[in-house]
């Protein structure tokens, strides 16, 4: 009989700092209660399962009688960036942090670039992109240099006019940089960052894809794949491992079209692991430093919830999570935050248990694993679920 895993990433919901997390640069940070602070956060359907139970969360009222198993798991890996956390979820431990760039980016990577593309740089430093395209945009429209930027995560970021450079054009540059970006410069990901308008009214546009470096062992996802069991990426989880392990790839880009996806996805028949970031949170609303728009966008998943719950099969389990922080009340920078994570668990009928806090985002793969008989997969099962 086949067996189904609806894994979600609510890309960047942080609910705490994590006891290293000062040695990142954050201090005090906690994404949960910055969106909590706001006054519009409603998460009925979360907390039926347990969110307010979890350890540390103390903003919301505790569920006397949750009808979910949750956790709060923090982080082994030494990162706080979308590829380091994805990878752990998926089993695979990242002892090294990825290089980060916080003078930009050195002359031996970037004479290489400008060569393969024939075109100059403008910034090549850590910038807001949001205001990366306010302060170049014209200079690049009127010159063709290229914005290329980072932040304090382990990416190097090109942004370029729609007019000025085709989507395609773009995406080969993009690859240039991949190419070249292998080794000490390993970065975690290059990303396409297209804007349109005209100055100063700037806006990044829908184009945005992201070239991820290819993880260094096999992951969940392609262990999965290689018993012959089905691995569904939705939303950017393809990019972010580099098109390892998953068998059907479905780009949604904002999160309405993950949901709608989703909900799609789990009235078909298939056997094994459907993979969900919805990336909004992180993208839209953290680095944005969105508290309200986040609430609402957390408002919107939770009443999503309550129909795919509903909806779900009896033998189907449901996993929610996420993969770092993005504290929108943090002023510090507008960056990643370290933080644990929550995970929530759900199958109809199931005994309700606190797993209370665990180290390691791999605990998700190792008990996914578990579920369809997959061995070698780093973590700790969480038993009885």
């Amino acid at each position: 009989m086949s067996k189904r895993v609806f894994l979600i990433v609510l890309d960047s919901f942080g609910i705490g700092a994590c006891s290293d997390s000062e040695s990142f640069g954050d201090f005090g940070v906690n994404t949960l209660e910055s969106v909590y602070k706001t006054g519009e956060l409603r998460l009925p359907n979360m907390q039926k399962l347990g969110f307010g139970n979890i350890d540390g969360v103390e903003c919301l009222a505790a569920n006397p009688a949750p009808i979910g198993s949750y956790a709060r798991l923090r982080e082994k890996s030494m990162g706080k960036d979308t590829t380091i956390g994805h990878w752990e979820l998926m089993g695979l431990v990242s002892e090294n942090p990825l290089p980060t760039y916080p003078e930009g980016f050195p002359e031996e990577l970037l004479a290489p670039f400008r060569a393969k593309t024939g075109r100059g740089v403008l910034c090549n430093k850590p910038y807001s992109g949001t205001d990366v395209i306010r302060d170049y945009g014209q200079q690049h429209i009127e010159s063709g240099d290229l914005i290329v930027y980072t932040s304090a995560d382990s990416v190097f970021q090109i942004a370029a006019h729609e007019d000025v450079v085709p989507l395609e054009t773009l995406y080969e540059y993009c690859h240039i940089a991949r190419e070249l970006l292998v080794g000490k410069h390993g970065v975690g990901r290059v990303i396409a960052r297209p804007f349109v308008g005209e100055h100063p009214n700037f806006t990044r546009s829908s184009g945005r894809h992201d070239y991820s470096l290819e993880p260094p062992k096999p992951t969940l996802m392609d262990k999965m794949k290689d018993a012959g069991k089905d691995v569904i990426a939705v939303g950017k989880i393809n990019d972010i491992f580099a098109g390892k392990g998953a068998t059907a790839v479905y780009y949604t880009g904002p999160n309405q079209k993950g949901l709608v996806k989703s909900a799609e996805l789990q009235g078909e028949d298939f056997d094994g692991l459907c993979f969900i970031n919805l990336v909004d949170f992180d993208m839209v609303y953290g680095h944005r430093r969105d508290a309200v728009g986040y609430a609402r966008a957390l408002n919107e998943f939770d009443a999503f919830l309550g129909d795919f719950m509903e909806n779900m099969r009896e033998d189907d389990l449901l996993m929610i999570t996420a993969d770092h922080g993005c504290d929108p009340g943090y002023t510090r920078t507008t960056d990643h935050t370290r933080e644990y994570v929550p995970l929530l668990m759900y199958r109809k009928g199931m005994e309700s248990k606190n797993f209370g806090t665990v180290l390691g985002f791999d605990a998700v793969a190792a008990t996914v694993a578990k579920e369809f008989s997959i061995d070698g997969v780093s973590g700790e099962v969480l038993e009885g679920i």
